[in-house]
């Protein structure tokens, strides 16, 4: 999903747009999954078909976007940790909450298909990108299977929401620069 487009629709007109530069998986096979235990009513879309939009609230603060994967009644999903806005402030949506803030996602957005609705679509990559321009590291914020490495983000952004030891913020968006949804 790095790389992809991701855009906010209000009356069939785009309001915010962005390209997801971060995102962190989950499993119901390991422990920090909200499928871990067993299928809720909150976490049933979790259960759902791939392609639905997975919103919860997290710590009753700020809402947390995930793009259900794999398959029907397993739980999985992709948390959309960051996503880059152009002609804005680089941070403006580093992270779950500023995200969800930014493109006015709540939990009505929960079980949406992601590919028929008029609210928010995801697109395929708007940018070319190879795996060396990726980091792949552990997940941020759970205190349960910590050591898994199931978060990804591109290098070369400076909207990521953290950043791994050593690895220095990039000087310029030189992938996005100039770049114009």
């Amino acid at each position: 999903m790095i790389g992809c487009l991701i855009v906010r629709l209000h009356n069939g007109n785009k309001i915010q747009e962005g390209i997801i530069v971060e995102t962190e998986a989950y499993s119901q096979e390991e422990e920090a999954c909200h499928g871990f235990n067993k299928r809720t009513k909150a976490n049933q879309t979790l259960f759902g078909e791939p392609g639905l939009y997975y919103v919860y609230r997290s710590y009753g603060i700020h809402y947390c976007l995930n793009l259900v994967t794999d398959k029907n009644n397993f739980a999985s999903g992709v948390l959309i940790r960051s996503v880059f806005i152009p002609q804005e402030e680089e941070r403006t949506a580093s992270g779950p909450g500023l995200l969800t803030r930014k493109f006015q996602i709540n939990t009505k957005f929960n079980s949406l298909k992601s590919y028929n609705n008029n609210l928010l679509k995801i697109f395929n990559r708007q940018i070319n990108i190879n795996n060396e321009e990726l980091v792949q590291t552990t997940r941020i914020g759970i205190s349960k299977a910590v050591d898994l490495k199931w978060r990804w983000y591109l290098k070369q952004s400076r909207s990521v929401s953290k950043r791994v030891k050593g690895d220095k913020i990039p000087k310029l968006h030189n992938k996005f620069k100039n770049f114009n949804l």
